[in-house]
C-alpha cells in the first residue's frame, strides 16, 4: 500500500527555520505521528492540524526535537478529549521517557503518577514489525546515534527506511537494498563538519550512485539552501510538501 508523508520539520536539532525533524504517515484513515519535539504543535498548528487529528504516536529517540513536544500533547490530549493516544515506542526507551522527560511536568500526585496514565503504550522489540494501522506496519531497527543511548529507526511497510539521527553505516542501507526490498530511504544528513554522532552529506556522496538514487535527505541545518545542486542525485525532503511514497 502507498503511504503520505508530510513532514512538519525537517531541521536538525538546532535549526530554527525548518523547524524540528517530526513527521506525519497517513495510510487511507489514519495518521501517525512520527516523533513529537519541540516545534510539532507549531507545526500542526500552520497546517491548520492539531493533536487530535492524530491517531497515533512513534517515537525514535528521546532527544527533545524529538520528544520535547508530547507534554504539551498529553496535557491537551487529556484534559480537553480525554483520550488516551496509543503511543509506539521502544520497550528500552519506555522507562527513560517518563524519569528523565516527561515526569518532571506530567506527574500529578493520585492523578498522573506514570507513562500509563497519559499514553496507551505499545512497547515494541527491535526486529518485530507491528501493524499500527492496516496500512502502516513499523519494525524498529537499533540504530547508533549518542554512545550509551538507545535510538532507532523505522523500516515502514517492507520498502521504506527513516532514519533516526545516525551514525553512518553504509553496510545497513546496503542491506536493506539488496536483501530487504527497501525502495525509499528517509535519511538525515548533517550539511557541516565530521560525523560524529550523525551522518554528513559527504559521508552519504560516498554512497554507490544506485543507494543515493533512493535518498531523500533530512534532519538538515537552516543553510540548507546553499547545498542545493551539491547532493548528487539525492533530493532534500521539503517541510509541510505532501509525498506518496
Amino acid at each position: 500500500m502507498k503511504l503520505q508523508l508530510q513532514m512538519l520539520g525537517t531541521g536538525s536539532a538546532f535549526a530554527k527555520t525548518y523547524y524540528n525533524n517530526n513527521a506525519l504517515i497517513f495510510d487511507k484513515s489514519f495518521t501517525l505521528l512520527l516523533d513529537c519535539g519541540v516545534t510539532a504543535p507549531m507545526a500542526l498548528h500552520q497546517l491548520g492540524r492539531s493533536f487530535e487529528f492524530v491517531d497515533a504516536v512513534l517515537i525514535t529517540h528521546i532527544h527533545a526535537d524529538h520528544v520535547g513536544g508530547l507534554e504539551e500533547l498529553a496535557f491537551k490530549l487529556k484534559m480537553m478529549y480525554n483520550r488516551k493516544l496509543p503511543l509506539y515506542i521502544a520497550e528500552t526507551l519506555v522507562t527513560p521517557l517518563w524519569d528523565n522527560t516527561l515526569r518532571g511536568g506530567l506527574f500529578q500526585e493520585g492523578y498522573i503518577t506514570c507513562l500509563e496514565d497519559i499514553f496507551d503504550v505499545r512497547p515494541l522489540r527491535a526486529g518485530v514489525a507491528v501493524d499500527i494501522s492496516p496500512g502502516i506496519r513499523a519494525e524498529l531497527i537499533h540504530t547508533q546515534h549518542i554512545p550509551g543511548k538507545d535510538s532507532y529507526s523505522i523500516y515502514f511497510n517492507e520498502r521504506i527506511f527513516y532514519s533516526a539521527d545516525m551514525i553512518f553505516t553504509p553496510g545497513l542501507l546496503a542491506q536493506l537494498i539488496n536483501e530487504r526490498g527497501c525502495e525509499v530511504i528517509l535519511h538525515e544528513c548533517q550539511l557541516e563538519g565530521r560525523g560524529e554522532v550523525h551522518t554528513t552529506l559527504q559521508e552519504l556522496l560516498s554512497l554507490p550512485e544506485y543507494i543515493q538514487q533512493q535518498i531523500y535527505l533530512m534532519h538538515y541545518g537552516d543553510n540548507m539552501q546553499n547545498y542545493l545542486g551539491q547532493t548528487h542525485v539525492m533530493k532534500f525532503l521539503e517541510q509541510h510538501r505532501l509525498y506518496e511514497l
